[in-house]
């Protein structure tokens, strides 16, 4: 809006017009389109286009710092069987529950973000400098998300009175990366290659994958 002085006639100002256009409105509706294109509707984490700036964010924050990041790729290791048996409506909520979990577990600092089906990424800044402690600091969160994720889902799912208790684990790999690492991309890659591994071993698991090796 704005604002314009109304003068008498020996050019003193009287008084003061103000014209207000009503913004709140379009506001909201960047908010919403804004939320939309970044967050999942689900869970209101961020999705993987937010993931992305992040990631581009954090790592120009490392390069200046010199201290270290890290990605954690989870995925939930008996999400299936429940959307199988008890429809999507109760495989959302434990969803919802599970981002609601991996929130808990992380610093202010970091990102938990959905990028998909069952799919979660966890992204670590601000550890040490050392790689050594950062690696240890990564493994700490990630094995925290691991036992937060394993307890017992209980899902009253609503016209259903029965509660029904649901048991389900992740898989988790994790990359850490530092000035001379790749490219967020390529590091989503390796985390989920980690997190394959982890699968393969026998899930409810953390696999670390300490850097990119030589090709």
């Amino acid at each position: 809006g704005h604002i314009t002085a109304v003068h008498d006639d020996y050019g003193h100002i009287t008084h003061f017009v103000a014209t207000l256009t009503d913004i709140t409105q379009r506001k909201a509706t960047e908010e919403e389109i804004k939320r939309l294109a970044f967050y999942d509707p689900l869970t209101q984490l961020p999705n993987r286009m937010l993931l992305g700036d992040r990631m581009q964010l954090a790592k120009a924050q490392a390069e200046r710092s010199g201290k270290m990041l890290a990605v954690c790729y989870l995925d939930l290791d008996n999400f299936k069987p429940l959307n199988d048996q008890h429809g999507h409506a109760v495989g959302d909520l434990l969803l919802v529950e599970a981002a609601r979990r991996l929130k808990s577990c992380v610093r202010a600092a970091d990102t938990v973000s959905r990028i998909g089906g069952d799919e979660f990424v966890m992204l670590l800044c601000d550890l040490t400098t050392d790689p050594t402690d950062a690696a240890k600091s990564a493994n700490m969160l990630a094995e925290k998300a691991l036992v937060a994720l394993s307890q017992p889902y209980l899902i009253s799912a609503g016209k259903e009175t029965s509660t029904i208790e649901h048991h389900c684990t992740a898989s988790i790999g994790v990359v850490l990366f530092s000035k001379e690492h790749q490219n967020p991309e390529e590091l989503l890659m390796w985390a989920d290659a980690a997190m394959y591994s982890s699968k393969a071993e026998g899930r409810n698991r953390v696999t670390f994958m300490a850097k990119k090796s030589a090709d």
